[in-house]
């Protein structure tokens, strides 16, 4: 369900608060321990509020996920696709075992595997995030290392996947040579195009 907003004045400064509230309160206690009384008090608000503006647990995620979305991403720009991939996976392998951020953004995962509100803020979020990210290849096609035809954010997906695998999935460690593995293997991928033709071109 959409929260309901009012721009400017008290309302952002509410807002600024409430979502402060709900981010320390997934780093402590996850998407499960997750209540409106609980980000209410550590917010100063009261708990009628929070109901009212965003009805509960699942609205609080939600625009979260919405205020992260409107922070810049430092897209990598290493003047190489390989080092551009190898950073961004790198960097995402980091943001979600930082011990300070990586709770709040497991937590956003967690919750959009249980709540369809928080499902489709996710799904928003990242779809932005991979926007963003396509970037990366499409300086690579412009320096010539890739075919014009690739699918930049098809790229961006393979080479993030296997680190949200292995963080999601089978739950195992994620390394750094884990990520630089998922980079390689995308740029691999990429440099192996097909075109409108349908014939198998290399970069």
């Amino acid at each position: 369900m959409e929260p309901q907003r009012r721009p400017g004045g008290r309302s952002a400064r509410v807002r600024e608060a409430v979502l402060d509230a709900t981010a320390a309160e997934l780093a402590e206690h996850g998407y499960p321990g997750l209540t409106v009384e609980a980000v209410a008090q550590r917010a100063g608000v009261h708990k009628t509020t929070v109901y009212r503006r965003w009805r509960g647990p699942e609205g609080l995620v939600a625009d979260a996920l919405e205020r992260a979305g409107e922070q810049p991403w430092p897209i990598p720009d290493t003047g190489t696709l390989t080092g551009d991939l190898r950073a961004l996976t790198e960097l995402l392998r980091t943001g979600f075992t930082d011990p300070e951020s990586g709770s709040v953004a497991t937590a956003f995962v967690a919750a959009g595997m249980q709540h369809p509100d928080a499902a489709a803020a996710l799904r928003s979020y990242y779809t932005a995030r991979h926007r963003d990210a396509a970037v990366i290849i499409d300086r690579a096609v412009a320096r010539g290392e890739l075919a014009p035809e690739v699918d930049a954010t098809e790229i961006i997906r393979f080479a993030t996947a296997p680190v949200f695998h292995r963080l999601f999935i089978t739950h195992e460690p994620v390394t750094a040579e884990h990520a630089r593995r998922a980079a390689d293997a995308a740029v691999t991928v990429a440099r192996t195009t097909q075109g409108p033709d349908g014939q198998t071109r290399t970069a």
